[in-house]
């Protein structure tokens, strides 16, 4: 039971996702920062404010944040499949240029 309880606590934590999900939040931060960005400096401007531009872009970072850290399983939607390791591969009968793979 504690086993168990403490593999679900890993996988929880560890936060694995795959390519096209690495892909996805890369593009998500950048809109979202650059959105985020373009408001902040507009509106301090169009304000002339120092502290609205501050405080939009820190909310900006702080939802960027939020959206792309956590491992949401939308982000493990294709995981790859890698070959097997050097030993379990031992006797598989791969062959390169006509001699076997040991």
């Amino acid at each position: 039971m504690a086993d168990e309880l403490l593999q679900q606590a890993q996988d929880l934590l560890e936060g694995q996702i795959d390519f096209e999900g690495q892909k996805t939040t890369e593009l998500i931060s950048t809109l979202v920062l650059a959105i985020s960005g373009l408001l902040a400096v507009t509106s301090g401007f169009i304000q002339q404010n120092i502290y609205v531009t501050l405080w939009l872009g820190l909310g900006g970072a702080a939802i960027a944040f939020l959206v792309v850290v956590p491992p949401f399983p939308f982000y493990n939607q294709s995981p790859e499949n890698w070959l097997p390791s050097g030993t379990a591969m031992a006797g598989s009968g791969i062959e390169i240029d006509g001699r076997k793979i040991n």
